[in-house]
């Protein structure tokens, strides 16, 4: 995914214009946030990286929670439709796709032990991982943050994403 930000500026760091974009695509104040862990090629943020442990102490296992309005409604479109099942089923028939599965979560716990560990949480990732596809916004939201090869069925949902015209990563659609 291509993002443009201002020359010399830290792209993860988060604005004051960051936190008034994301009002405005969630429609609340968002939460625990510490950093835009990925962003529209607009430069809008697209996934924001979340404190395992909110402000107000809960625990929160969603680090990379997806924000982007198209992209929302485009995996809750997918969800709908029960895209979950099918690639359920490929997570049970494809020893290789479920391998890197449980290596995304993998990846996906050492980055939150990044920011903290409450023991409330630990060892459970998002979106299902590392056995079943539960919430395909989750996956898609560290697919993108940590890149193309990370997460399987993050990328396989962003394929779907963009065949279908429902939302491209690499098209503005703010």
């Amino acid at each position: 995914m291509t993002t443009t930000h201002p020359a010399g500026e830290d792209p993860g760091r988060v604005s004051q214009d960051d936190l008034d974009v994301l009002r405005l695509q969630l429609g609340r104040l968002p939460r625990g946030v510490v950093g835009i862990a990925a962003r529209c090629v607009c430069g809008r943020p697209t996934v924001v990286r979340t404190a395992p442990r909110l402000p107000d102490g809960s625990p929160f296992p969603t680090t990379y929670y997806l924000t982007h309005p198209a992209a929302v409604k485009g995996c809750s479109t997918l969800e709908a439709e029960h895209l979950m099942d099918e690639l359920n089923a490929r997570l049970s028939a494809d020893p290789e796709l479920a391998e890197a599965y449980r290596a995304a979560h993998a990846d996906y716990l050492a980055r939150r032990a990044e920011l903290g560990t409450p023991t409330e949480i630990e060892g459970v990732s998002a979106g299902g991982m590392p056995t079943r596809v539960k919430c395909l916004h989750a996956l898609v939201g560290h697919a993108l943050a940590a890149g193309p090869g990370t997460n399987p069925i993050g990328d396989l949902t962003i394929g779907t994403l963009t065949e279908r015209g429902l939302w491209d990563p690499a098209r503005c659609s703010c």
